[in-house]
């Protein structure tokens, strides 16, 4: 995983493990869509924009459709859910294409 701003698309669960390791000194951003959802299409270029405005946290997607174990594991039972780490601890997740949430959530575990 490049450390380079933007939203990286995890396509293995070994890809998400070692995002989540990698990212135990800093936040993680995983926004967890499928291809069919009209929502994750429409805030998915402001995620890119907050990954620009937050270069210190990391950013990932996974698709639940292609990692479904994934998906189960993580709890996801709606997308998009953006599943938020500080440090390794997961916090309050953001569910639904709900820009101004997110951006908070963001912001407060990048500056908190």
């Amino acid at each position: 995983m490049s450390g380079k701003e933007g939203v990286h698309n995890l396509q293995k669960k070994e890809d998400w493990a070692k995002a989540l390791e990698e990212s135990k000194e800093t936040v993680l951003v995983l926004d967890c869509f499928a291809t069919w959802c009209g929502p994750c299409k429409t805030i998915a270029p402001f995620v890119v924009k907050l990954s620009e405005k937050y270069p210190t946290a990391k950013f990932y997607k996974i698709d639940v459709d292609e990692l479904p174990e994934v998906a189960e594991e993580l709890e996801i039972r709606a997308m998009p859910t953006f599943l938020i780490y500080k440090n390794g601890v997961k916090q309050t997740p953001v569910v639904g294409a709900n820009p101004s949430s997110l951006e908070k959530a963001v912001k407060e575990a990048v500056e908190g």
